[in-house]
């Protein structure tokens, strides 16, 4: 008997009939209608966010999971800074106008004009700051979660149920460098994009054949290549994309159907490609592909991208990183959770292959593009002195959680109805899993998905405080501070940067003169000076002095070596100097002003003398294992015992 009040809702609708209910985008029983008069009172007290949120709530849900994303990573970032590759394409645009041929030209023998377009705006404006880029990331993050999200709408029949991939790709670790770290961001997040927009526009020209929609696959393309050219795998992509998901039949007659049926979108694509790899291959010096050391190497980089980075990553993972300095952090997957990574992930292909034999094309899908993504990077990451980590960076797959995402939406939901690659598939629900009582996989799937959820909280907060320590941040801060409090005469030495923050391979870029020339005020550096200073390895402007090998002790007491009537002085130093370019410190005592020419091997450097005790830095090129020193004025006379050849660092 029912007690007076209470909603007539039935009690054999169990937690996860309900959830499987609303995956499928079925109704659960309801509770009793209020009477009309209460439900116009409550409509006219809503506000247009409720009333936009009734309309569609998935949307609604899938927005405001979009925006905490969005939110939750750019706090995480906005605790770091720029940092190893955002340095020397900063320097390198801030030795240049805003032209053709800087847009053009190539970074790291990449093809980045959008980048290094945005780089100059920002660097020339504002100099070595962080947020302009931060907030660049941000939003293209949110339009690609976005367009993510569409995609998944005019491609699954799903309603609920599309939450699920684009929770896995919204949430995927694997690319938290991408809204962390400009230069990753700068070309992973227009080639995701231009990878979700291609193929939504090739979903809308097979459902209705629009010449417009080719237009949009263009512009998609475009888009991505302009950033990045590795955006060109988008092609391949949309191909693969069309024959294993809207066409039917085996391997072959799917491939023939394809390329007879949408030939205009290949014909497109095709131009594009065409077009941009005659570009690229004009601009580029050299090749970036590698020959691999040996088979053990690529097996290693296979397993360790797959069973350390890539599994791991699609379900929370790695969980543990391995800090790599000032950059972004790699994955460090302990052994367990590797195994267990690949299980689950199994255990996904099984169930979703047993319960729609169409899931096979969509799994066929994901391992025909990774098998695209892991053949490219054995050609250009491995064979290196980073080969042993490669495998290990997560950016390298970062455009792998897209298909990655989208495959098991597909795998899980299959296609709508209206496109062609539907016909005479089967079609199953989730709700057979959740509605009978005796069924375990139902509070499985939950706990699995809670596990996920921790997982991916946990390794995303860990990714946060590993990229919270940037020593590059607080040298830069540190050098503004000291040039703002510095003489306006101050002039600086040449050194590298400190290798923590550059490495010397980005060489000449790892330089000082180049690292801070986006700085206001810029430093002034010189090869010749009387009293240079130099920047130590904690941006501190501190006075040069020149570590290295000096001479022999002079001959002459009190006077070291004797410089005059125009003659030559040969000057032994203390062992023998390789053939480089060198910093000299000289300090004389001179009778009078005249101009001296001091020569190392090769190298001959011309400076002004000045009457009475001083010194004198200045770079040449040469070797040897003696100077000579010559004054033009045969009538002064000058003594020196302290000659240093070596590097700039700062005095104590």
């Amino acid at each position: 008997m029912e007690k007076v009040g209470e909603p007539n809702v039935s009690m054999s609708v169990l937690p996860w009939q309900s959830l499987a209910m609303a995956v499928e985008g079925t109704e659960a029983p309801a509770p009793p209608r209020e009477s009309p008069e209460a439900g116009d009172q409550d409509k006219d007290q809503a506000g247009w966010l409720a009333r936009w949120i009734a309309k569609d709530p998935v949307r609604a849900v899938a927005i405001g999971l979009i925006l905490l994303q969005v939110i939750w990573r750019v706090q995480l970032a906005s605790r770091g800074f720029l940092t190893i590759d955002d340095y020397p394409l900063a320097s390198k645009v801030a030795e240049s106008d805003l032209t053709p041929d800087l847009l053009l030209s190539l970074y790291s023998n990449h093809l980045m004009p959008g980048a290094q377009a945005f780089t100059w705006l920002v660097t020339d404006e504002l100099g070595l700051v962080y947020w302009p880029y931060l907030l660049a990331m941000a939003v293209a993050q949110a339009v690609l979660g976005l367009a993510f999200y569409r995609l998944l709408r005019s491609l699954t029949p799903a309603r609920w149920g599309v939450l699920i991939p684009l929770c896995v790709f919204l949430f995927s670790p694997l690319t938290l460098e991408a809204i962390a770290w400009w230069a990753v961001g700068a070309n992973a997040l227009p080639m995701q994009l231009a990878m979700v927009l291609a193929l939504g526009a090739q979903v809308k020209y097979v459902r209705t054949r629009r010449i417009r929609h080719l237009g949009s696959l263009a512009a998609a393309v475009v888009l991505g290549l302009i950033f990045f050219e590795k955006a060109l795998l988008v092609v391949p992509l949309v191909f693969l994309a069309t024959a294993c998901l809207f066409t039917t039949g085996g391997p072959v007659r799917s491939v023939i159907r394809t390329v007879r049926l949408y030939w205009p979108s290949w014909l497109v694509l095709t131009a594009i490609s065409g077009g941009y790899l005659g570009l690229y291959l004009s601009r580029t010096e050299s090749s970036s592909l590698r020959e691999p050391a040996s088979l053990n190497e690529v097996i290693t980089f296979l397993q360790e991208m797959l069973t350390g980075t890539l599994l791991p990553g699609l379900m929370g993972g790695p969980w543990r990183w391995l800090d790599t300095g000032d950059g972004a952090p790699v994955t460090a997957t302990a052994q367990l959770m590797r195994w267990l990574s690949a299980a689950v992930f199994i255990a996904l292909i099984v169930i979703t292959v047993r319960r729609s034999r169409f899931a096979v094309r969509a799994w066929t899908l994901l391992g025909l593009y990774l098998t695209i993504v892991v053949g490219l990077l054995a050609l250009t990451r491995l064979g290196s002195e980073f080969s042993a980590v490669a495998g290990l960076v997560p950016r390298y797959v970062a455009d792998v959680v897209p298909v990655a995402a989208l495959c098991i939406g597909v795998a899980l939901f299959g296609v709508r109805s209206d496109l062609p690659g539907a016909a005479g598939t089967e079609r199953w629900t989730w709700a057979g899993l959740f509605r009978d009582r005796q069924s375990v996989l139902a509070p499985i799937a939950v706990v699995v998905a809670s596990i996920l959820a921790i997982g991916t909280i946990w390794t995303t907060t860990e990714f946060g405080e590993d990229w919270a320590v940037k020593y590059g941040r607080d040298y830069v801060h540190t050098a503004e501070l000291a040039l703002v409090a510095a003489p306006r005469d101050t002039v600086f030495l040449d050194r590298p940067v400190p290798e923590i923050v550059i490495h010397k391979l980005a060489a000449p870029y790892n330089m000082q003169s180049r690292f801070f020339a986006p700085l206001n005020p810029r430093p002034r550096f010189v090869d010749i000076a009387e009293h240079p200073s130099v920047f130590d390895d904690k941006g501190n402007i501190r006075q040069a002095r020149v570590e290295g090998i000096t001479n022999k002790p002079g001959p002459q007491e009190g006077c070291g070596y004797l410089v005059s009537e125009g003659q030559p002085a040969s000057i032994p130093l203390s062992s023998e100097v390789y053939d480089w370019v060198w910093v000299v410190r000289i300090a004389y005592i001179s009778a009078g002003d005249t101009t001296a020419v001091f020569r190392l091997g090769r190298g001959e450097r011309q400076f002004d003398v000045r009457r009475g005790l001083n010194q004198i830095f200045f770079t040449i090129g040469g070797g040897g294992t003696e100077a000579t020193l010559t004054l033009a004025d045969p009538a002064i006379t000058l003594c020196t015992n302290e000659i240093y050849i070596g590097n700039p660092i700062p005095a104590e």
